[in-house]
């Protein structure tokens, strides 16, 4: 690819926004599109330059990045339909098809198939780091895809992020994500049910983090997105839990997750009821709320339990399919939080 590709850059939500005006500052020949005006609007006043259309964005651009919601969006906008021609068909030949989005990790090798199948050259490459990441031109970016892809993509990549990893082939990026964010999502249940803990056991928030960061329950959801203000100053607790990385796009993300235990039959108990707790939490009122809100969902719930409103023996933890989980599983084919990003 040419040294400053062109670059149609489709989706400019929270994280495609900053990520696309990275690559104007660093030179590159960018097109944006986003079907949500507002997001339109406000790339046009950062000084993105906007096309009018996905397809108008895409003649003649050396480089396709799409940042969706879901997979669904993904693999619908490379095939088209009733309304017009998808992108693959529109691209010139030989483009490259670089997927940002968080997806099924099938979904993903499918997208890969289709492009490569038109002539077309294939990237999955979801992002961490969040929104402030996302400005900061400091992601992550977790590739899948042939060796030599990789390397033509990863000079763009690398103005958008400051750490980039080739974990394999085609869907490898989506695979590595999912399992990151699974980890993720259970440590900062694990981490809220014990600062609860904590608390009604007279524990000061500073001291079990003073203990627990030095000690064997250290991990990235205690010591930089501590869900309790006071220790960690810039962790969203200390700003009434504004995203970072909503509590949405983790159950999302969880979902997925499960979707990957159940074609490959891992049996995952926890990550399937971190996806219950986040997907209940979004469901009531948590979606727009940092994830690590989950610590307020724990004790509203235990101050329920110590008010006698559950039966005599219940606890709302004690069983993955129990009461605190509260709901059913989620569709494991739907993902629909709006825009993508995550921080680990």
């Amino acid at each position: 690819m040419p040294e400053k590709s062109s670059v149609a850059f489709l989706g400019l939500g929270h994280m495609g926004g900053p990520m696309a005006l990275n690559l104007v500052r660093a030179g590159y020949r960018v097109a944006g599109f986003d079907v949500v005006p507002e997001a339109l609007q406000a790339a046009r006043a950062q000084g993105i330059p906007v096309a009018g259309s996905a397809l108008d964005a895409v003649d003649g651009a050396d480089v396709v990045l799409t940042m969706f919601p879901s997979g669904r969006h993904v693999l619908d906008a490379y095939l088209g339909g009733p309304d017009g021609p998808g992108l693959l068909a529109a691209a010139p030949a030989g483009t490259m098809f670089l997927d940002c989005s968080t997806i099924n990790v099938d979904e993903a090798r499918e997208a890969a198939r289709l492009a490569i199948e038109a002539g077309h050259r294939s990237v999955d490459a979801p992002v961490s780091g969040g929104v402030v990441g996302a400005e900061a031109g400091t992601l992550t970016f977790m590739a899948g895809g042939d060796a030599a892809d990789f390397e033509a993509v990863l000079p763009l990549l690398e103005v958008m992020g400051k750490r980039v990893v080739h974990c394999g082939g085609h869907g490898a990026g989506q695979a590595a994500k999912i399992c990151n964010n699974l980890i993720l999502g259970a440590s900062m249940i694990a981490v809220s049910e014990a600062f609860v803990l904590g608390e009604e056991l007279g524990l000061t928030h500073q001291a079990l983090f003073d203990v627990a960061s030095a000690a064997s329950g250290q991990c990235w959801a205690l010591t930089t997105n501590c869900p309790v203000p006071g220790p960690v100053p810039t962790s969203p607790a200390n700003r009434d839990y504004q995203p970072g990385f909503a509590a949405a796009l983790m159950a999302k993300d969880l979902n997925l997750a499960v979707n990957a235990l159940d074609s490959t039959g891992v049996a995952g108990e926890m990550g399937a009821l971190a996806a219950r707790i986040y997907g209940r939490f979004a469901a009531e009122g948590g979606a727009g709320r940092d994830f690590s809100a989950i610590i307020t969902d724990i004790r509203d719930s235990s101050s329920r339990h110590a008010q006698g409103q559950h039966g005599p023996g219940q606890h709302d933890g004690g069983d993955p399919a129990g009461e605190r989980a509260g709901t059913q599983l989620p569709d494991r084919r739907t993902t629909t939080a709006h825009d993508d990003g995550s921080p680990e």
